[in-house]
Parts: structure tokens; sequence; C-alpha cells
């Protein structure tokens, strides 16, 4: 069977549970604490910011990751970040899990935290508590409740996001399912970037953190809104092996299969995020083709994604191919470009812009109605080898600069 996207997300896969709750952090009128739960202890993964100042809750994380303990409950709060808390937040993180492990009946090493929001306060720790425990008594495994779960950990958001796809591995159908919040301080180097993914796969401990590790790559780390990396850039991996399927111990197709249904929740993940950057009108693709390696493909694709001229060109529907080609050219990537070939593309067609670093003549009207679609791509040719590779941001728009003008208030 191929790998066919299904409804839900977080608990779209066997044995998780998710609740949502208004415990009151920062918003008002809102629920604003989610929790993951899975009836059977999981292995897991994950993946975390490489910015120097790291949030309490990345800490925490990452040592349950690596610990090798298993994992059984993630417990997430928007509105403030835990981030620059000093001692006091690993303390909440402490006091969170402690309080997940007694309203859950297991052990606070195998619960993980995570949070969203300004940075450089403390959380209220009687609140967080408090909603943990209305978590607990709310769990349940209707897509609904992932639903609810994905919602409640919006903070800059304007829409929920979450993905869920089913494959088949050795005669069982396994399920991974996912959601994510992120529309501000997105530039992951591994945005404020949470990701949750869960799995009913059986799976090595060695090959899911292989796996996630990998993937990133190619979903996470080619997105950004802003280029700021955030000092909570999470993704967590969970895996409770209720599928049934034969655990998988080697690289073999199963492998491959379990490798390509995360990719595919992964990158649609990833690609709601950049279509979600704060007051953004479009998700802009671009893609760079003809690279002599992958790297160099990259380094290109990121440039362009990046780079605020062309980000504001895009919101102004403008075909200022010259600025994709001025970041291709300070991008670190050595290139010939008067051997570039660039196109956009959209919904409302496709268009060649220049040829061999030369402008073609080329319809003005045309390319804006091409740019004026909520999804737009620009493909850059550089003719030199093989590789592929694919960012994705968005436009940079007046609404950006009131948002985090005033974001603490």
């Amino acid at each position: 069977m191929e790998i066919k996207k299904t409804e839900g997300g977080v608990t779209a896969a066997k044995g998780f549970l998710a609740a949502s709750c208004a415990a009151g952090i920062k918003y008002q009128g809102r629920q604003d604490m989610a929790m993951i739960y899975s009836e059977l202890p999981c292995k897991s993964a994950g993946t975390f910011t490489t910015n120097v100042v790291k949030a309490a809750p990345v800490k925490w994380d990452r040592k349950q990751v690596e610990s090798g303990e298993a994992a059984q409950a993630v417990v997430v709060n928007a509105g403030i970040a835990n981030a620059c808390t000093g001692e006091e937040g690993m303390e909440y993180c402490r006091r969170t899990a402690a309080a997940a492990g007694a309203a859950l009946g297991i052990a606070p090493g195998a619960v993980l935290v995570a949070s969203t929001g300004v940075i450089g306060k403390q959380l209220p720790m009687d609140r967080i508590e408090a909603g943990v425990k209305m978590l607990a008594k709310d769990l349940g495994s209707g897509l609904d409740k992932g639903e609810a779960a994905s919602r409640a950990i919006m903070t800059t958001d304007t829409k929920n996001k979450q993905v869920a796809v089913q494959v088949e591995l050795g005669g069982a159908l396994v399920t991974v399912g996912g959601m994510c919040k992120g529309s501000g301080m997105i530039h992951p180097n591994m945005c404020t970037m949470l990701s949750f993914v869960t799995t009913d796969a059986a799976i090595s401990k060695e090959l899911l953190v292989e796996a996630l590790r990998e993937d990133i790559k190619d979903t996470y780390n080619m997105i950004s809104v802003d280029g700021d990396t955030s000092t909570n850039d999470t993704v967590l991996l969970l895996a409770n092996g209720m599928a049934g399927n034969k655990e998988i111990a080697d690289k073999d197709e199963d492998y491959q299969r379990f490798c390509q249904a995360l990719h595919v929740v992964n990158e649609t993940l990833a690609k709601k995020m950049a279509g979600d950057g704060e007051g953004c009108t479009a998700l802009f693709e671009v893609t760079v083709k003809g690279a002599e390696s992958k790297a160099q493909a990259v380094t290109l694709a990121k440039s362009v994604i990046t780079s605020n001229l062309t980000k504001a060109a895009i919101f102004g529907h403008d075909a200022n191919w010259g600025r994709i080609l001025c970041a291709m050219g300070y991008s670190g990537a050595e290139f010939d470009p008067e051997k570039v070939d660039l196109f956009f593309e959209s919904a409302a067609g496709k268009l060649q812009i220049i040829e061999n670093g030369v402008a073609l003549d080329y319809s003005e009207e045309e390319a804006t109605k091409i740019l004026s679609e909520s999804e737009v791509t620009a493909v850059a040719d550089i003719k030199m080898g093989d590789f592929t590779a694919t960012a994705w941001g968005c436009d940079l728009t007046f609404d950006y600069v009131k948002i985090n003008a005033d974001y603490r208030s």
C-alpha cells in the first residue's frame, strides 16, 4: 500500500490520547495547555534548537531523550516560553513532570515538557499544575481531542496545524500523525517552533532517532519565516509499537517506508508553518536544481527564502528577479549567474523570467497574476549537476512588523 493521508493528528495512531484546557497562563477565553499521552511506554527521539540560549524545556527533553528512558506523556503550554528563566525554569520542568506523573500514574522521567510564548517571564506554576490535573482527566483518543490540542498550543498562529498518514509495514497498518505550532521566530537549525509526532510503529530506539535526525534536514531545517532561530525549537517523535508490526531493527524496506511516511508528516507540518508566517499572505517555495551537490542547492535555496527584499517583492506580487539572483550571489555558494534559468509558478500558471542570467521578454501582467496566488514557487536551474533542494518561507508584510512590535503586550 502507498502512503496515504488520513484524518487527524497526534491521536490518529493507536494508543495515543490527547487533551487541552484553559489554564489562564497568558491568554483569556481560549485553551492554552495540551497533553499527549500514550497507553503504553514509548521510545522517544528529539531534535532541538541550535541557539546557544536554550529554554529549560529544551534541556529537560534532550536529557530525557538521550537517557534512553521510556516516554509516555508530553505537556505543552502556550503563552510563556520558560526561556531565560534560570534554575527556576528547570524547577518548573521538574514540577510539571511530577504533577503529570502523579496525575497519570507514571514516572516523572517519562514526561516530556514544552513551552512557547514570551521569553523571560516566569511560569505561573499554580496554574500549570492545576492545568495538568484538568488535562489528565480530559484525555481521549478521538480525533477531536487531537485537533483541540493542536489549537491549544498556538501563539501568533492563525490556524492549527496537524496531519496523519498510514502505511503498511510487515503486514500491519502503521499510522504516523503529528501537530505543530509556529508562525514567527522561525529559522530552525536542528521555530518558536514546536512539533510533536506520534506513531504506533514498532521500531528500535536507534533507528527512530536516526530517522528523525536525517529527515529534519529536508523538512524543518528548510523553512524560514524571519531568520530568527528560537530558544525553544523542539521536535519530538514518540513510538509505542501498538500497530503490531515486527519491530524495525534494520535499515530494510520497512524502515525505508517508515522514513517516507515520517517525511510526509514532517514536510507537511513544516510547510504549514512557513505558510502561516506572521502576517504573511503567501507560502513562498524556492527550488534550486541542477546543483553539483546537495549542500550547494540547500545554501542557494535558503539564501533566497530568507532574503527580505525577495520576500517583500513576493508580497507586492512583483517579479523582481534581480533580488533572487542577488540573494543567490551572496549565499557563499559558487555558481555561474550567466547560466541560471529562473521560473515563477503557481496555480495560475508557469512563466520563465530569465534564461542564462538574462531577462526574457515576459509579460509583467502574467507574472503578477502568478505571484498573486496564496502559494508561489520560484525554480532556479543553475545547470551544474543533478542535485536539487527546496526551501519554504513566506512573504514579508506590514503586519509582520505590527505583530512583533507589540508581541509582549
